[in-house]
């Protein structure tokens, strides 16, 4: 009987990890939008360097009189920023040009909203999913920080799994007077960016398609309203705002996490 018995729980214990793994392939995950993990990803510490945001006007794509941004300035003149993202880069397989602007992101927010804690490491997960790191398409990240080529979604149109939105920039950004098509390396919507338009590179100009920008204005958009993005509630609070998907959250934090624990190797 004892035999039998331990039989029945084994033919149990496989029956259940069937139904798992069954569920697992048909992509049926008992996970809903408030599922949280017991930690954010992992985040590392770039150069201890202090970079003011430079003002813009929101949605501003011409020049505006804006001061200089110093360059920070390590040993023998070099840039720690420029020389944390070759290493980096080295070990995760992002471009450096991108981890420039995801690293000067943190940074500002590091030293204008300091109690978001935001990492990195979160907004090249993102990055990744959203346009490759600004390589969409085929497109190469310029040393100015710009794509090739403009990177610009289909139209959201109501289709099967796509928003619809109506134009709300006439064309300016993506080019359709008719609907509006998600912009850049963060693939803003044009009534999203005019919100959070962001000058990153301190060029006067709020640019979607200009990786320090964009990276920047995600960065704020994450931040909004006092979030942490340091604890597992406020980190998943932000990156399903960005996208309200359980799946994407989870294929941004497997990247965020990834991405870090590489650097720690930088």
């Amino acid at each position: 009987m004892a035999v039998v018995e331990r039989g029945r729980r084994l033919l149990g214990r496989l029956a259940l990890v069937l139904l798992v793994l069954g569920m697992a392939g048909a992509g049926v995950w008992s996970l809903s939008t408030s599922f949280v993990p017991e930690a954010s990803p992992v985040t590392t510490e770039i150069p201890a360097l202090q970079v003011p945001a430079a003002q813009v006007e929101p949605g501003a794509v011409a020049p505006v009189q804006v001061q200089d941004v110093p360059k920070p300035q390590g040993a023998a003149g070099t840039d720690p920023l420029t020389a944390w993202a070759g290493r980096v880069s080295a070990v995760t397989g992002v471009p450096a040009r991108a981890l420039m602007a995801y690293g000067n992101a943190e940074l500002v927010l590091r030293s204008t909203t300091p109690g978001c804690h935001l990492s990195w490491a979160t907004l090249a997960g993102i990055g990744r999913i959203e346009s490759n790191h600004g390589q969409f398409g085929g497109a190469q990240l310029g040393a100015d920080g710009r794509p090739s080529k403009p990177i610009v979604g289909v139209p959201l149109d109501g289709s099967v799994g796509v928003q619809r939105i109506a134009d709300t920039d006439g064309g300016r950004y993506d080019g359709d007077a008719s609907l509006d098509r998600a912009v850049g390396p963060m693939q803003f919507i044009p009534s999203t960016w005019n919100k959070w338009a962001s000058d990153g590179n301190g060029d006067g100009r709020g640019d979607p398609q200009q990786i320090d920008d964009a990276a920047l204005g995600a960065a704020r958009y994450l931040c909004v309203g006092g979030r942490d993005m340091g604890s597992p509630q406020g980190w998943w609070a932000g990156v399903l705002s960005y996208n309200n998907s359980v799946p994407y959250g989870q294929k941004v934090f497997g990247l965020a996490d990834g991405y870090a624990r590489a650097a720690q190797k930088a």
